[in-house]
């Protein structure tokens, strides 16, 4: 398997702006995509937000694997971050975010009205690349506020956001960490998008996806490309032929067309024709829970 890396310059600037910023802020709303609710945390987001309050959003709940998710909200839950499954796609949890983050602050809440204060709530949004944030921000606010795109790197600056309830939020460019130590992780995120298809070999990272899938979710694999083999031993270039059989994608002298067969299934994960997936449990990462 190819090694992942990523080193894009705004990255560094982009956490020179959450330190510089962080002094303002009441509270930190992490989003997570709820497919990689680990891999989808910055590890270095721990020493730069410290003990600033935080709210963890679990994004694309909907396209999720319900069961692994609530294991995941209730392993960060007992680390003491309050979590909130949402969806930007149907709006889903979305209108309960300002009562939650007022859940966490209530007891700042209540000494500033005790001091006859009546500030406006200051959040700060962070995320990796991807992840749905610039949508998010836009549902809370109710317009256009902040850039989306269907691609990493789209928000590229700082930006000062006037929500409801009394709630202003700091906006900052997706982070990812300058390099990634686990590749298991790496390729979490390649599967999701968060990294951009460009720097990808597609075709590998898909073996890595089928073997997975293979091993975790079966007869969802099995359905959508009607696998009727036994698939247990397979590994993930056989895999990938026999669905690009399946598809049809075949090209002269009966070769399978494996590179679009590979777009394809990567393709389908990520809208979620393959099943409700999510791609890691917290037994996948002992080495780096014990540091979270």
């Amino acid at each position: 398997m190819q090694q992942i890396q990523w080193y894009p310059g705004h990255m560094a600037k982009t956490r020179r702006l959450i330190e510089e910023n962080l002094k303002l802020i009441d509270i930190v709303v992490e989003i997570l995509d709820a497919r990689v609710p680990f891999s989808g945390r910055n590890p270095s987001f721990n020493s730069i937000l410290k003990n600033k309050p935080r709210l963890i959003v679990l994004n694309k709940y909907d396209l999720a694997d319900a069961e692994r998710c609530r294991i995941w909200i209730e392993w960060y839950e007992n680390r003491g971050i309050p979590v909130l499954p949402i969806s930007c796609t149907t709006g889903a949890g979305i209108s309960k975010i300002p009562q939650a983050i007022r859940s966490v602050l209530k007891e700042k809440i209540q000494r500033d009205q005790e001091k006859g204060l009546n500030r406006s709530i200051k959040i700060m949004m962070v995320g990796i690349p991807n992840v749905g944030k610039s949508t998010l921000i836009n549902r809370l606010a109710g317009k256009a506020s902040a850039k989306t795109g269907d691609r990493p790197g789209v928000t590229t600056g700082k930006q000062w956001i006037r929500l409801k309830d009394g709630i202003e939020l700091l906006d900052t460019p997706g982070i990812l960490p300058p390099k990634f130590e686990n590749q298991q992780i790496a390729k979490n995120l390649a599967y999701t998008g968060a990294i951009k298809d460009e720097i990808m070999n597609i075709e590998l990272l898909s073996y890595s996806l089928l073997e997975y899938l293979r091993d975790n979710y079966p007869q969802e694999l099995c359905t959508r490309y009607k696998l009727t083999a036994d698939i247990s031993e397979l590994p993930g270039y056989e895999l990938l032929e026999m669905i690009g059989k399946k598809r049809g994608f075949v090209i002269s002298g009966g070769e399978i067309d494996t590179e679009r067969a590979a777009n394809m299934v990567i393709d389908e994960l990520r809208s979620c024709k393959i099943g409700k997936i999510t791609l890691e449990i917290p037994e996948d990462f002992l080495a780096e829970n014990q540091n979270n």
